[in-house]
C-alpha cells in the first residue's frame, strides 16, 4: 500500500512551503524527512496524513487520493504522532492509549476484545507498562512522547508519520524508538519520521527524503541521500563518513561548506 506524493505543492496562508514534490513511500520501509529548519518536513508529513490540502499535485494511498478517503478510514488507515507532545486532559495512561481506538469504534461502544488486544500490544511495544496507571499530566516529556506513540499504536494503522519523535527523549530511549520503529517497518508497517539527526537517520532509515526550501534536494536509499554531495547541498555543512559495527556509513558533520 505506498503512499505516494506527485508534483505537491502547498502553501500556509499567502506562503509557498512545498513546491514540486515526487516521492513514492513504500511499506515495509522506514522513510526519514530530512532538511534544514523551515525546509517544509512538518508541512509535508501532516499534508501525507490529511491535515493539510495542497495547492497542487496529489497524494495517494494505494492509488486513491487521500482526500477522496473519508475521515474515519483515513484515520484507520494512516496514525500520525505531532511534534509537540502536549496533553490536556488528566486521564490515565492506559486510558489515553484506549483513545487510539476511536477509528475502529462505532458511537458509544465499548472497547471489544480485540480493542483490548490492541491496546495492550502497543503499550508493550513502547516499554509504557509501568506507566499504565499514571496520570498523564504528571509524567515527564519523553514519557509523555511513548505514551502519544502508544496511542497512535493501538489505532493498528497501515502507516506510521511521526513529526521529530526523538525530540524529547533521552539518548537510551532515542534508540529504543527507532529499535521499535524499525521492528514495525519490519512487520509490514509504512514508517514515515521526520529527524535533525544525520547520524540517526542513517541508523534507522531505508530511505531519505531530503529537503531545501520546500523543494526536494534527492530521494532514495539512505546509503545515496547521506553522502557527501546531496548533504552539502541540503544543508550547507561538510560531513566526515565513518563506518559503525554493522557496517553502515554514518554521516557526521565538521563544519559549514566554505564560500
Amino acid at each position: 500500500m505506498e503512499l505516494s506524493v506527485s508534483q505537491l505543492s502547498v502553501s500556509l496562508g499567502k506562503r509557498g512551503v512545498l513546491h514540486g514534490i515526487d516521492a513514492v513511500l513504500q511499506p515495509g520501509r522506514v522513510t526519514a524527512i530530512l532538511g534544514p529548519n523551515g525546509s517544509g518536513k512538518s508541512t509535508l508529513v501532516r499534508t501525507l496524513a490529511g491535515l493539510l490540502g495542497a495547492d497542487a499535485g496529489s497524494v495517494t494511498l494505494d492509488g486513491i487520493a487521500l482526500d477522496r478517503l473519508p475521515p474515519r478510514e483515513r484515520a484507520r488507515r494512516i496514525g500520525y504522532l505531532p511534534q509537540e507532545a502536549t496533553v490536556h486532559w488528566d486521564l490515565r495512561v492506559a486510558d489515553l492509549v484506549a483513545l487510539g481506538r476511536l477509528p475502529h469504534r462505532a458511537p458509544f461502544a465499548g472497547l471489544s476484545a480485540e480493542d483490548h488486544a490492541a491496546i495492550d500490544d502497543a503499550i508493550a511495544t513502547t516499554g509504557i507498562r509501568p506507566l499504565a496507571d499514571r496520570l498523564v499530566t504528571q509524567l515527564s516529556g519523553g514519557e509523555r512522547a511513548r505514551v502519544l506513540l502508544a496511542r497512535v499504536l493501538a489505532g493498528q494503522p497501515q502507516w506510521l508519520l511521526a513529526d521529530e519523535p526523538l525530540a524529547s527523549l533521552d539518548p537510551v530511549h532515542q534508540l529504543d524508538l527507532l529499535d521499535r520503529l524499525r521492528a514495525l517497518a519490519a512487520g509490514g508497517m509504512g514508517v514515515v519520521i521526520v529527524l535533525h539527526d544525520l547520524v540517526q537517520a542513517a541508523r534507522a532509515a531505508d530511505d531519505v527524503l531530503l529537503l531545501r526550501d520546500g523543494r526536494p534536494v534527492a530521494f532514495g536509499p539512505a546509503a545515496a541521500t547521506l553522502a557527501r554531495a546531496p548533504l552539502r547541498d541540503a544543508f550547507g555543512v561538510e560531513v566526515m563518513l565513518i563506518v559503525d559495527d554493522h557496517g553502515r556509513l554514518l554521516p557526521v558533520p565538521i563544519g559549514r561548506v566554505k564560500a
